[in-house]
């Protein structure tokens, strides 16, 4: 069901005057996330926007890609595909980094009493739950830094919540540092399963058939919009279910993984339990 026309009307001025500033925007659905993409990008088989971490040919017109989407050209903002989907936009969402500027997200009562006692005070937004503090400056982005802190900068999408209050501060070191963590070294689980029957060789032929299925499962990881909890251990459970048991699969090649739910915001702990999990369902 699409949003009321009120509604719609209420999103494209705003994303139109932000644009004309400079900010890069796009269109949020219900659920504050992203439109999905359209059946020519789905799975990213277009190869991906230009801009975004894998380069890509994508000239796709409707905004599909999430935050690499986001634009100025208010063209594209009115254009047809875009009005389509305006029509049922639930609020407008900008990109963060290529406005040059980085968002804390401060999503609880404890994460803002901590950025009062550490953080130089900034430009200050409301949000439902929390406050988002806007600094001058880009830097990557990522969820959970700290308990109920994520930082939104390059790659990234932010809900438009208004201006906000106070003078924006350049962006300090201690948020810079803050991305900053030790690589993780993931351990393969022993597979002690019997070698399939036929010549003893790997089922999976090549390692390029291998290496087909670690990219699948990576970008389904990353495509995730929501739900990226069940989305990473379904995705380990599939993996672990066609290439587990052979023993073909590389302590390198899980690391991989894990590394792109953690770019999802999932923590070191979730994704080591999810694997667990998986292996426990499959009876490895």
């Amino acid at each position: 069901m699409t949003q009321p026309t009120h509604i719609r009307a209420e999103h494209l001025p705003a994303a139109l005057t932000l644009a004309a500033s400079g900010v890069p925007v796009l269109p949020l659905r219900a659920g504050k996330v992203p439109f999905g993409n359209c059946r020519r990008c789905t799975g990213n088989a277009c190869g991906g926007r230009p801009n975004m971490k894998t380069p890509g040919p994508c000239t796709c017109p409707a905004p599909c890609h999430g935050w690499a989407a986001a634009t100025t050209d208010p063209h594209v903002i009115n254009s047809q595909e875009w009005t389509r989907a305006w029509r049922e936009a639930a609020a407008v969402a900008y990109h963060p980094g290529g406005a040059g500027v980085t968002v804390v997200d401060l999503d609880n009562a404890g994460a803002i009493a901590w950025a009062r006692a550490f953080l130089p005070p900034t430009r200050t937004v409301y949000t439902t739950r929390g406050e988002h503090w806007i600094y001058q400056g880009a830097m990557p982005s990522a969820n959970a830094v700290r308990p109920g802190v994520d930082i939104k900068s390059a790659m990234a999408y932010a809900r438009w919540l208004g201006p906000g209050e106070g003078p924006m501060a350049e962006l300090p070191d201690v948020v810079r540092t803050m991305i900053q963590r030790a690589p993780v070294r993931v351990l393969l689980t022993p597979v002690t399963a019997a070698a399939p029957a036929g010549d003893g060789r790997c089922p999976h032929r090549t390692p390029a058939y291998l290496e087909r299925g670690i990219v699948m499962a990576e970008q389904r990881i990353t495509d995730a919009r929501s739900g990226v909890h069940a989305t990473v251990f379904e995705t380990f459970l599939a993996v672990l279910s066609r290439h587990g048991r052979c023993g073909c699969l590389t302590g390198a090649q899980t690391e991989r993984l894990f590394a792109a739910a953690q770019a999802k915001g999932e923590s070191p702990r979730h994704c080591a339990d999810a694997w667990t999990n998986a292996l426990h369902r499959l009876g490895m």
